[in-house]
């Protein structure tokens, strides 16, 4: 199953791969309450379905997350859409499963809000990410 949403932000790759890491999850999604611990790429998440580990990869037009333990295969990305004067920016969830029960597509569709809105309150967030962070950068086989 898939999901999708957008927000109104006017963010390029280059600003989502910066400010959309492990470490700032809880800031940009509701649904995420708390890193329990990061390094990098990698961490551990405490979300609305429990803890996990979790992975961080840069892609060509923004950032993939995964939770490689979830029994759903759960992951999203978050890009930026290639025409600029859009001010959009696509979330794309999905899971391995063609059916799921009511309460998880529920879950689900809470998850994509949480994103929508955190991403669209993105001036307050840079307020509290202000730092001088490297933007990390792509590489041109995107992995």
């Amino acid at each position: 199953m898939e999901f999708l949403t957008t927000a109104n932000m006017p963010f390029t790759a280059n600003e989502l791969q910066r400010y959309l890491r492990i470490e700032t999850l809880p800031l940009w999604c509701a649904s995420i309450d708390r890193v329990l611990s990061h390094q990098g790429e990698r961490g551990r998440i405490y979300c609305l379905w429990g803890e996990f580990a979790i992975h961080q990869e840069i892609l060509r037009d923004g950032v993939r997350f995964t939770l490689p333990g979830c029994p759903n295969a759960l992951q999203w990305t978050v890009t930026a859409d290639g025409d600029k004067q859009s001010g959009q920016v696509l979330v794309h969830c999905t899971i391995n499963q063609l059916r799921a029960d009511a309460d998880f597509i529920e879950s689900l569709e809470q998850f994509m809000s949480d994103w929508q809105a955190g991403l669209q309150a993105w001036q307050a967030r840079l307020q509290e990410l202000a730092d001088d962070r490297d933007i990390p950068e792509c590489a041109p086989w995107y992995g």
